[in-house]
């Protein structure tokens, strides 16, 4: 079965929902320890940056889910160049409001910033190995390529000192630097291309061989018991983008607020 055109997944929506609600948790437990609310380590301790590791894993993941379905399905150029615009433009709103509040350690490259980048280069990989028969196996291969380079960029710093300008602003969204800069998100091209490919690999897999299964597993997801939940968090990761920009205005104006009120 192929999708049509005009079809979504909800169980993809559905994966991609889940990440807003766990990003969503992680974002307001960062404010509470911005306020005084909480005493936590948000950089070093490992229950929270491995927290944010899967988290970011799984948007990329679904950024590349959704761009082999769209390819699969047909997108248009115009409708793909709309929605890279709107990011885009989020990402430059991201920078202006975290340099209002962290001026030494502003947003330049987080995780707005690294999508866009990963998007256009998804796009031509999905557009150009969509109809090659088999071409998943280059996709897992790329992406394992993607993983290793930080570590193999890391591993060359310490033989060639040279390549230390690969440190600056200038050149670190690429990744291959050996040690992370100060900015309150980052999300360079490696090794994030690489959970794009697997996800690019997995959607072409998925809607060239099982798309009538993914289909049946949106609708059974969407039934009985647990559909109400399941359904909000499809609603939900239909409209991420909008949501991401707006979860954070929220909760800083709530905590705001509160802090506001409280007695000295």
């Amino acid at each position: 079965m192929q999708a049509t055109p005009t079809s979504r997944f909800a169980a993809v929506d559905m994966l991609r929902g889940l990440a807003m609600v766990w990003m969503t948790l992680f974002h307001f437990s960062f404010d509470l320890q911005h306020f005084g609310y909480l005493q936590a380590d948000f950089y070093r301790d490992p229950f929270w940056t491995v927290q944010r590791l899967v988290i970011v894993s799984l948007f990329v993941f679904c950024a590349g889910l959704g761009q082999a379905i769209a390819v699969q399905q047909g997108q248009s150029r115009g409708r793909f160049w709309k929605r890279w615009r709107q990011i885009a433009l989020c990402a430059l709103a991201v920078s202006i409001g975290s340099y209002a509040m962290f001026p030494q350690s502003y947003i330049y490259f987080g995780i707005l910033h690294g999508m866009a980048l990963m998007l256009i280069l998804g796009r031509l990989l999905a557009v150009v190995w969509s109809a090659t028969p088999g071409a998943g196996w280059r996709l897992w291969l790329l992406g394992v390529l993607a993983l290793a380079l930080p570590r193999m960029a890391e591993q060359a710093h310490a033989l060639w000192p040279a390549l230390d300008f690969l440190n600056e602003r200038l050149w670190n969204w690429l990744g291959l630097i050996s040690h992370k800069p100060i900015t309150e998100d980052y999300a360079p091209l490696f090794p994030w291309l690489g959970v794009m490919c697997f996800g690019l690999a997995t959607g072409q897999w998925l809607v060239c061989r099982h798309a009538a299964a993914l289909e049946r597993a949106s609708q059974a997801l969407g039934r009985g018991v647990p559909g109400a939940p399941l359904r909000g968090l499809a609603f939900l990761g239909r409209w991420s983008l909008s949501y991401y920009m707006l979860h954070q205005p929220l909760l800083l104006g709530g905590l705001s607020l509160l802090a506001w009120m409280r007695p000295v």
